[in-house]
């Protein structure tokens, strides 16, 4: 009977159109923000920071710049691997060439510059949608991976043609690098995706989130009801590439701390991201969450479960980890396009009727 919206009346326009107009769910919000930031530090270890916080953060920031444009906007992109190694690669330049200005600067700026490029290969899908410009989005994938091995400067002429994250601090406190505590590239990580989730929330909420979806829904009738094409798919592509640019500086730079590109950032990671989305939810932020926990924390259950406990072989615990996510793939799309986040969204509906029939 505590998940009600009887009594919870709205008195002014705020109030009426906030994110989370259930009392309980906005508890929830906080204490989930509460642990996050206030015990979640406190308890981390290595471990616990490499195997699954740090890529759940990371991926789940890349998840919600997928979700933007294919979710929101209905733009296919293939391209998301490419595009985190826009991230890494403008994050490494950044480091080098500026040590003394701020880790939180490198990242934004890498974001931005990730931005400039998603626009520039976003140009395509003007003329072209669909099946087309997911190939589009591939030869993106491709030529990016390509440019980075083949371009010394972009790897400060390396021999091995390895970028490796130098040492940096924030306030101090060692970020980057061998160094670095747990629990700060933890909290580092985790500002980056508070942030990005609320500014994602809110522009999938407002004018500019109403013109992705009336673009994914039927882009002609958009257009006649007066929303500029040109404007709201480089603005997809535009947000959706920041997001993914952060997530690839932070997973160079704070994750990894070495990176070669064809390794990292191949088209294995693009489709990672993609089905990341897809057994989330197309067009939620809380199906972006969910889907990079559920990939996330899926390999690291399946070794406990398979390695250790029942004596397996890793490559059958490994060719394991892709039956399943492919066959939920295939559940996801024939049985509930919108995956984790519709499940979850129609179990908090039954919640609110129980213990009613109706």
């Amino acid at each position: 009977m505590f998940y009600r919206e009887a009594g919870d009346f709205k008195t002014s326009y705020i109030a009426d159109s906030q994110t989370f107009p259930i009392k309980f769910d906005r508890y929830r919000y906080y204490v989930v923000l509460a642990v996050a930031f206030g015990i979640i530090p406190f308890l981390i270890n290595d471990y616990w920071a490499n195997a699954l916080l740090l890529p759940f953060l990371i991926y789940a920031i890349a998840a919600i710049g997928l979700n933007i444009l294919v979710g929101y906007c209905g733009q296919v992109s293939l391209g998301t691997g490419g595009f985190m190694a826009v991230g890494a690669y403008a994050c490494y330049k950044l480091m080098t060439a500026f040590p003394d200005v701020s880790m939180f600067i490198h990242v934004l700026l890498a974001g931005g510059i990730t931005a400039f490029v998603g626009v520039l290969f976003g140009l395509p899908s003007l003329r072209i949608k669909g099946f087309y410009l997911a190939v589009a989005t591939l030869a993106a994938q491709f030529f990016l991976v390509w440019l980075f091995n083949r371009v010394p400067w972009f790897y400060n002429y390396s021999a091995s043609g390895q970028i490796n994250a130098p040492e940096r601090d924030v306030f101090g406190i060692i970020i980057t690098g061998p160094n670095a505590p747990a629990w700060a590239t933890y909290l580092f990580c985790l500002i980056f995706l508070t942030v990005s989730a609320i500014i994602a929330r809110n522009l999938t909420r407002g004018t500019t989130g109403r013109t992705w979806m009336a673009i994914r829904d039927m882009d002609i009738a958009a257009e006649i009801i007066g929303v500029n094409p040109l404007r709201a798919k480089l603005t997809a592509f535009a947000v959706s590439s920041f997001f993914v640019g952060i997530s690839g500086a932070l997973f160079f730079a704070v994750y990894l701390g070495a990176v070669e590109v064809g390794e990292v950032f191949g088209i294995q990671k693009s489709f990672l991201v993609l089905f990341m989305v897809i057994i989330g939810g197309l067009g939620s932020i809380f199906g972006s969450f969910a889907g990079a926990a559920f990939l996330v924390l899926l390999p690291v259950v399946l070794k406990l479960l398979g390695v250790d406990l029942l004596g397996w072989p890793t490559d059958i615990v490994a060719h394991l980890n892709l039956v399943i996510v492919g066959a939920l793939i295939i559940m996801f799309l024939i049985l509930e396009p919108h995956g984790l986040a519709q499940l979850w969204r129609v179990a908090k509906e039954k919640l609110r009727l129980w213990p009613f029939p109706h």
